[in-house]
């Protein structure tokens, strides 16, 4: 890394789905921007991950969080609820993926302040779409604080 090379933007991926999880990667990597994605099967890993516990101890804090609500243990609802309750995790942007797209679960999700939507089967021209304001957001608009 040199002088001026922005850190890639670190992607913490939270779905069940094997499939899903491809699509979404090939999304990513479609887009220009380095970045480092790390995947976890179920909400109760994801906290692990969070917070570095388990055999998360070497976790690097996310970037931003792309979490689907419909899963074993512990689901995507109960993750945001749990993040959004924590002081050090909260300020990390989450943006839900889900086969849902009831309102209730929209709402539900705002409510408990996800910061994007985004339904399944992924349509990719939308899904990119989502990256691209990700990257957007990240490599623009952000000021992510500088590590020497």
């Amino acid at each position: 890394m040199g002088h001026g090379t922005p850190s890639p933007v670190r992607i913490l991926v939270v779905d069940d789905d094997p499939g899903d999880v491809l699509m979404i990667e090939e999304a990513l990597e479609d887009s220009d921007v380095e970045k480092v994605i790390d995947v976890v099967n179920d909400g109760q890993e994801a906290m692990e991950f969070l917070r570095r516990e388990g055999r998360h101890t070497e976790a690097q804090r996310p970037d931003v969080i792309l979490l689907d609500l419909n899963m074993p243990r512990m689901d995507g609802r109960q993750v945001l609820g749990e993040v959004k309750r924590d002081e050090d995790l909260r300020t990390i942007p989450i943006v839900v993926l889900t086969t849902s797209n009831a309102d209730t679960d929209i709402l539900g999700s705002y409510t408990l302040q996800a910061n994007a939507y985004v339904t399944k089967p992924i349509d990719l021209d939308d899904f990119n779409d989502v990256v691209r304001r990700i990257d957007e957001f990240f490599g623009r608009v952000v000021v992510l604080p500088k590590h020497p």
